[in-house]
């Protein structure tokens, strides 16, 4: 039961948009109907908003971290915290709050990899910064890092439970990142453009 809850609230957590919650404190527009309609920190930033964009990605990371921390800290079996943070991640991809239409995961996946592994959160991490730095493009980064994701866990865990948990994670984060793919091979993905934002 203890293990169902931790699950429960883990997925919970997940399910606060931070994006709209912020944009509503911000009086901005729904981020859901502007830009790509993605509820997410890059795009509240295409809005020029970045003290918004901050908030939202520092929130969207928080509920993977404490999602995954009360597991941790309550029932520490690798099956449940597996659980709960594979149970966070699916909160924000799928709201119940929000109709089941949240956003693509990467910060609240973050969280949730720092909490499980810091090593391996901060991998992802530069991963993503690293290739953001030379192509500019945050899909790209963060699809490259879902990749490398399990990889990494793999390499310093060494417990298939977790790194399950990261292949599908990576593996439901390049779904949600399907029409970018098809944008970036047709030349028509947006790049991060910081100095645009105010």
């Amino acid at each position: 039961m203890m293990a169902f809850l931790l699950i429960l609230t883990a997925y919970l957590l997940g399910s606060i948009s931070s994006a709209v919650i912020v944009c509503r404190v911000f009086d901005l527009p729904d981020p859901r109907t502007q830009g790509s309609g993605n509820p997410g920190a890059t795009n509240v930033l295409r809005q020029g908003n970045k003290k918004a964009a901050l908030m939202t990605l520092v929130f969207d990371i928080l509920k993977g971290v404490l999602g995954v921390l009360l597991a941790q800290l309550i029932l520490p079996l690798p099956w449940v915290i597996s659980a709960a943070a594979l149970a966070a991640f699916l909160g924000h991809l799928y709201p119940v709050f929000f109709k089941f239409k949240g956003g693509k995961g990467v910060a609240t996946a973050l969280g949730v990899l720092i909490t499980v592994s810091w090593p391996v959160g901060l991998l992802c991490l530069f991963t993503w910064l690293g290739m953001a730095f030379v192509f500019r493009y945050s899909s790209l980064s963060a699809l490259t890092a879902a990749l490398l994701a399990p990889v990494y866990m793999q390499l310093i865990m060494q417990q298939w439970v977790f790194t399950l948990t990261a292949a599908l994670m990576g593996a439901l984060l390049i779904w949600r990142h399907r029409s970018n793919i098809q944008k970036l091979r047709n030349g028509l993905e947006d790049k991060i453009k910081l100095r645009s934002a105010q």
